[in-house]
Protein backbone atom coordinates (compact mmCIF):
# COMPACT_ATOMS: atom_id res chain seq x y z
CA UNK A 1 0.00 0.00 0.00
CA UNK A 2 1.24 3.48 -0.84
CA UNK A 3 1.98 6.08 1.78
CA UNK A 4 -1.07 8.15 2.71
CA UNK A 5 -1.75 11.13 4.91
CA UNK A 6 -3.45 10.91 8.30
CA UNK A 7 -5.56 14.03 8.72
CA UNK A 8 -7.89 15.15 11.50
CA UNK A 9 -10.69 12.94 10.14
CA UNK A 10 -8.52 9.87 10.83
CA UNK A 11 -8.42 10.56 14.58
CA UNK A 12 -10.89 10.66 17.48
CA UNK A 13 -10.58 11.14 21.21
CA UNK A 14 -9.49 8.12 23.25
CA UNK A 15 -12.67 6.49 24.56
CA UNK A 16 -14.76 8.87 22.46
CA UNK A 17 -16.40 8.86 19.05
CA UNK A 18 -15.55 12.41 18.03
CA UNK A 19 -12.42 14.51 17.62
CA UNK A 20 -11.76 16.35 20.93
CA UNK A 21 -11.79 19.95 19.68
CA UNK A 22 -11.34 21.45 23.15
CA UNK A 23 -8.13 19.49 23.72
CA UNK A 24 -6.63 19.53 20.21
CA UNK A 25 -6.65 22.15 17.48
CA UNK A 26 -6.37 21.57 13.74
CA UNK A 27 -4.59 23.91 11.33
CA UNK A 28 -4.20 22.32 7.92
CA UNK A 29 -2.04 19.23 8.43
CA UNK A 30 -1.01 20.29 11.96
CA UNK A 31 -2.56 18.72 15.06
CA UNK A 32 -1.77 20.62 18.26
CA UNK A 33 -2.36 19.51 21.84
CA UNK A 34 -3.71 22.49 23.76
CA UNK A 35 -2.09 23.15 27.14
CA UNK A 36 -3.99 23.41 30.42
CA UNK A 37 -7.17 21.72 29.24
CA UNK A 38 -8.61 18.22 29.66
CA UNK A 39 -5.97 15.70 28.62
CA UNK A 40 -7.55 13.59 25.90
CA UNK A 41 -5.28 11.44 23.75
CA UNK A 42 -5.89 11.10 20.02
CA UNK A 43 -6.45 7.55 18.78
CA UNK A 44 -6.52 6.47 15.17
CA UNK A 45 -9.90 5.36 13.91
CA UNK A 46 -8.21 2.46 12.12
CA UNK A 47 -6.19 -0.38 13.54
CA UNK A 48 -2.80 -1.20 12.06
CA UNK A 49 -0.48 -4.20 12.20
CA UNK A 50 2.80 -3.62 10.36
CA UNK A 51 3.48 -0.09 9.15
CA UNK A 52 5.80 2.87 8.85
CA UNK A 53 4.53 6.06 10.48
CA UNK A 54 6.19 9.34 9.48
CA UNK A 55 5.61 12.75 11.01
CA UNK A 56 7.16 15.99 12.24
CA UNK A 57 6.85 16.98 15.89
CA UNK A 58 7.54 20.04 18.00
CA UNK A 59 7.40 20.75 21.73
CA UNK A 60 7.66 23.89 23.85
CA UNK A 61 10.15 24.29 26.67
CA UNK A 62 9.60 21.42 29.15
CA UNK A 63 7.08 19.84 26.76
CA UNK A 64 6.18 16.17 26.67
CA UNK A 65 4.21 13.77 24.47
CA UNK A 66 4.51 10.25 23.05
CA UNK A 67 3.36 8.12 20.13
CA UNK A 68 2.10 4.64 20.95
CA UNK A 69 1.37 1.79 18.55
CA UNK A 70 -0.75 -1.38 18.61
CA UNK A 71 -2.99 0.02 21.34
CA UNK A 72 -6.09 -1.86 22.46
CA UNK A 73 -8.58 0.64 23.81
CA UNK A 74 -10.39 -1.99 25.89
CA UNK A 75 -7.18 -2.70 27.86
CA UNK A 76 -7.40 0.67 29.62
CA UNK A 77 -5.14 3.71 29.15
CA UNK A 78 -3.05 3.58 25.98
CA UNK A 79 0.15 2.81 27.89
CA UNK A 80 -1.39 -0.44 29.20
CA UNK A 81 -1.05 -2.08 25.80
CA UNK A 82 1.01 0.05 23.41
CA UNK A 83 4.77 0.61 23.56
CA UNK A 84 5.62 4.30 23.33
CA UNK A 85 8.11 6.47 21.51
CA UNK A 86 8.95 9.15 24.08
CA UNK A 87 9.10 12.74 22.80
CA UNK A 88 10.42 15.23 25.31
CA UNK A 89 12.34 18.42 25.92
CA UNK A 90 15.09 16.60 27.82
CA UNK A 91 16.87 19.77 28.82
CA UNK A 92 13.97 21.22 30.82
CA UNK A 93 11.66 18.29 31.68
CA UNK A 94 12.48 16.12 34.73
CA UNK A 95 11.97 12.89 32.76
CA UNK A 96 14.97 13.89 30.66
CA UNK A 97 17.25 13.03 33.57
CA UNK A 98 16.46 9.30 33.22
CA UNK A 99 17.69 7.71 29.99
CA UNK A 100 14.75 5.28 29.96
CA UNK A 101 12.27 8.17 29.81
CA UNK A 102 14.34 10.62 27.77
CA UNK A 103 13.52 11.77 24.25
CA UNK A 104 13.59 8.95 21.73
CA UNK A 105 13.36 6.19 24.34
CA UNK A 106 11.17 3.12 24.09
CA UNK A 107 9.41 4.55 27.12
CA UNK A 108 10.42 2.93 30.38
CA UNK A 109 12.27 0.07 28.68
CA UNK A 110 15.16 1.13 26.46
CA UNK A 111 17.26 4.27 26.32
CA UNK A 112 17.83 5.97 22.95
CA UNK A 113 21.16 5.35 21.28
CA UNK A 114 21.82 9.08 20.81
CA UNK A 115 21.41 12.15 23.01
CA UNK A 116 18.53 14.36 21.88
CA UNK A 117 18.83 17.41 24.09
CA UNK A 118 18.01 20.94 22.94
CA UNK A 119 14.93 19.68 21.09
CA UNK A 120 12.41 22.36 22.14
CA UNK A 121 10.76 24.98 19.93
CA UNK A 122 11.69 23.50 16.56
CA UNK A 123 10.24 20.81 14.35
CA UNK A 124 11.94 17.41 14.14
CA UNK A 125 11.21 14.57 11.75
CA UNK A 126 10.36 11.14 13.14
CA UNK A 127 9.71 7.66 11.82
CA UNK A 128 8.33 4.58 13.56
CA UNK A 129 8.68 1.22 11.82
CA UNK A 130 6.74 -1.78 13.09
CA UNK A 131 7.11 -5.16 11.39
CA UNK A 132 6.12 -8.27 13.27
CA UNK A 133 7.77 -7.97 16.67
CA UNK A 134 10.50 -5.65 15.38
CA UNK A 135 10.32 -1.94 16.07
CA UNK A 136 12.52 1.00 15.09
CA UNK A 137 12.46 4.67 16.10
CA UNK A 138 14.14 7.34 14.00
CA UNK A 139 14.46 11.06 14.78
CA UNK A 140 15.96 13.55 12.34
CA UNK A 141 17.05 10.67 10.07
CA UNK A 142 19.05 9.03 12.88
CA UNK A 143 17.98 5.69 14.30
CA UNK A 144 17.61 5.90 18.07
CA UNK A 145 15.93 2.55 18.88
CA UNK A 146 15.87 -0.88 17.27
CA UNK A 147 14.66 -3.98 19.06
CA UNK A 148 12.61 -7.17 18.98
CA UNK A 149 9.66 -6.93 21.37
CA UNK A 150 9.48 -10.72 21.57
CA UNK A 151 13.15 -11.20 22.47
CA UNK A 152 14.19 -12.56 25.85
CA UNK A 153 16.00 -9.29 26.54
CA UNK A 154 12.85 -7.21 26.07
CA UNK A 155 10.75 -9.68 28.05
CA UNK A 156 13.23 -9.33 30.90
CA UNK A 157 13.12 -5.54 30.68
CA UNK A 158 9.32 -5.59 30.76
CA UNK A 159 9.36 -7.96 33.76
CA UNK A 160 11.45 -5.37 35.67
CA UNK A 161 9.38 -2.38 34.56
CA UNK A 162 6.14 -0.62 35.47
CA UNK A 163 4.50 -2.67 32.70
CA UNK A 164 5.14 -6.08 34.27
CA UNK A 165 1.55 -6.64 35.44
CA UNK A 166 -0.09 -5.61 32.15
CA UNK A 167 -0.80 -8.79 30.17
CA UNK A 168 -1.54 -7.01 26.87
CA UNK A 169 1.48 -4.72 26.90
CA UNK A 170 3.64 -4.99 23.73
CA UNK A 171 2.03 -8.33 22.82
CA UNK A 172 -0.61 -7.35 20.27
CA UNK A 173 -0.10 -7.93 16.55
CA UNK A 174 -2.30 -4.97 15.59
CA UNK A 175 -4.01 -2.04 17.21
CA UNK A 176 -4.52 1.69 17.17
CA UNK A 177 -1.94 4.47 17.01
CA UNK A 178 -2.18 7.03 19.83
CA UNK A 179 -0.84 10.57 20.14
CA UNK A 180 -0.61 11.34 23.84
CA UNK A 181 -1.81 14.54 25.48
CA UNK A 182 0.29 15.14 28.60
CA UNK A 183 -0.90 18.61 29.48
CA UNK A 184 1.66 20.62 27.50
CA UNK A 185 1.42 21.85 23.96
CA UNK A 186 2.62 19.42 21.32
CA UNK A 187 2.53 19.80 17.57
CA UNK A 188 2.29 16.98 15.02
CA UNK A 189 2.34 17.75 11.33
CA UNK A 190 2.55 15.85 8.03
CA UNK A 191 1.42 12.58 9.62
CA UNK A 192 1.67 9.80 7.01
CA UNK A 193 1.44 6.04 7.14
CA UNK A 194 2.62 3.28 4.84
CA UNK A 195 1.06 -0.05 5.72
CA UNK A 196 3.42 -2.99 5.14
CA UNK A 197 2.05 -5.66 2.84
CA UNK A 198 1.15 -8.97 4.44
CA UNK A 199 3.95 -11.51 4.32
CA UNK A 200 6.78 -8.99 3.95
CA UNK A 201 9.99 -10.30 5.45
CA UNK A 202 11.08 -8.14 8.41
CA UNK A 203 14.68 -7.02 8.52
CA UNK A 204 16.57 -7.67 11.77
CA UNK A 205 16.90 -4.62 14.02
CA UNK A 206 20.14 -2.67 13.84
CA UNK A 207 22.32 -2.56 16.91
CA UNK A 208 23.55 0.58 18.62
CA UNK A 209 26.79 1.86 17.13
Amino acid sequence: MAERALGAADWRGFGREQFPQRSWSVDGDVLRAIAQVERIDLISRERFGDFTLLFDWRLPRAGSTAVLCRVQEEAGPAAHSGPAMQLLDDEHHPDGADALTSCGALYGLMAPWHDLRSSANTYHSARILVNGSLIEYWIDETQVIGCDLSSEELKARIARSRFRDLPQFARLTEGHIVLQHRGTEAWFRRLRIDVTRAGADPAPPLQAS
